[in-house]
């Protein structure tokens, strides 16, 4: 039995726009008193609700008594919230003046969280990353990507991936687990990096099959990290291991995107310091750039290129990285409107960014638009116009959202 949800005042299926380069407001479909017939966790059919409701006399109705505009539920494509302690002197330090590099060698930084993350019991970063799970659904963020990174070891890796398998097995929004043990050379691993990273390759990659922890690997290139010769090597290695890759990259000195290209990387995320050279690469290719406003504002450094990014011809999308260090905010919709106000980028490209092109960032065909045999994933805002939304930089908060046809976060 279908299920007829509305009448919206404003449905934007976002499900006409290119998948590449700029997008102009005017390219937005609007359908006024909108709904969403469902079947299942699927969308059967968009369009008027009047319409819809005289063509299936027989669905049920969820309706809708008030303003509200409905859109595909948000994607945020790239964050760390399975995490131990937190990194507030982190903060305090940069603001004083203490680049991030420094803070990173005297001991802050990632290794200050890696040590509250192994501290923590998997049954314990489990409940954390359910809390942030809530917290992000209730943004009307249905689809989620979810990092390690913070164990840096076999063991400690592992612990945190189930623990990450563990909140997506329980919560409503869907969870995409991608392993960053490469996120730096553990202070306490006895040898190099590049035994560090065959160490991964060796012992952990194995149980992560076996297990199914996660599909996706990801690297942090840079100076702190790892150089891109030891991550070529890495990426192509677990290539020819069937994982599919994404890079940190251009964060801080260039030299990540061209390694994510060069290994058919499904993205590359930062890109601070990209230039026309490395713009101009990642537009002849196929791997993504998903930059990240939050790590901006957190660290305040340069905005990541969108604008240039756009107009060369990418497919860029927008994510949080949402990590207790360089972007503990966690707010997507704040960080997409003030990124959209400093790179002049339009209503759609912001929308496009943080639903059907961030579902592309993570290798997912069937969400981020509302279409038929689409996962009936939907947030409704208390406005009756879009505009809205971005124009009050995340005052106004999502009213309802569906996962998979479901009502689910504070609707």
């Amino acid at each position: 039995m279908p299920t007829l949800i509305g009448p919206f005042r404003q449905l934007l299926p976002l499900d006409n726009l290119p998948e590449r380069g700029a997008i102009r407001d005017d390219q937005l479909v609007i359908i006024q008193e909108g709904g969403v017939l469902v079947e299942g966790e699927k969308i059967v059919a968009t369009g008027s609700f009047t319409q819809l409701k005289a063509d299936h006399p027989d669905a049920t109705i969820d309706e809708i008594t008030e303003d509200l505009v409905a859109m595909p539920g948000l994607v945020d494509a790239h964050t760390h919230i399975c995490y131990g302690g937190s990194r507030a002197m982190d903060f305090a330090a940069r603001n004083a003046g203490i680049s991030y590099l420094e803070i990173a060698k005297a001991g802050g930084g990632i290794w200050s969280t890696v040590q509250h993350t192994r501290a923590a019991s998997k049954e314990q970063l489990t409940a954390l990353t359910l809390e942030r799970l809530d917290y992000l659904l209730q943004q009307g963020i249905t689809t989620v990507e979810v990092k390690s990174g913070y164990g840096l070891s076999v063991s400690e890796e592992l612990k945190q991936l189930r623990a990450i398998q563990a909140a997506g097995q329980t919560h409503q929004a869907d969870v995409v687990s991608t392993c960053l043990a490469a996120h730096m050379l553990p202070r306490d691993f006895d040898g190099t990096a590049d035994e560090y990273l065959q160490t991964i390759l060796s012992d952990l990659v194995p149980v992560i099959k076996a297990e199914g922890l996660a599909e996706r690997f990801d690297i942090f290139i840079e100076q702190s990290a790892f150089t891109t010769s030891q991550a070529l090597g890495y990426l192509r290695a677990l290539k020819a291991e069937g994982f599919t890759l994404t890079v940190h990259g251009d964060q801080f000195t260039a030299g990540g995107s061209e390694v994510a290209v060069a290994v058919g990387a499904l993205s590359v995320d930062h890109l601070e310091v990209s230039d026309t050279a490395e713009i101009e690469r990642l537009a002849q290719s196929s791997t993504i750039p998903v930059v990240l406003p939050g790590a901006t504002i957190g660290l305040g450094c340069p905005w990541a290129p969108a604008r240039r990014l756009l107009d060369a011809g990418c497919t860029m999308a927008i994510a949080s990285d949402w990590n207790p260090g360089s972007a503990p905010q966690g707010n997507l919709l704040v960080q997409a409107a003030i990124l959209a106000a400093f790179e002049k980028l339009s209503t759609a490209e912001i929308l496009a960014g943080i639903t059907q092109r961030a579902a592309r960032a993570l290798g997912l065909n069937d969400r981020g638009v509302l279409a038929p045999n689409f996962l009936a994933d939907i947030v409704a805002f208390p406005t009756n116009d879009y505009r809205e939304v971005l124009y009050q930089q995340g005052r106004l908060t999502a009213k309802r959202v569906w996962k998979k046809g479901s009502r689910g976060g504070r609707g």
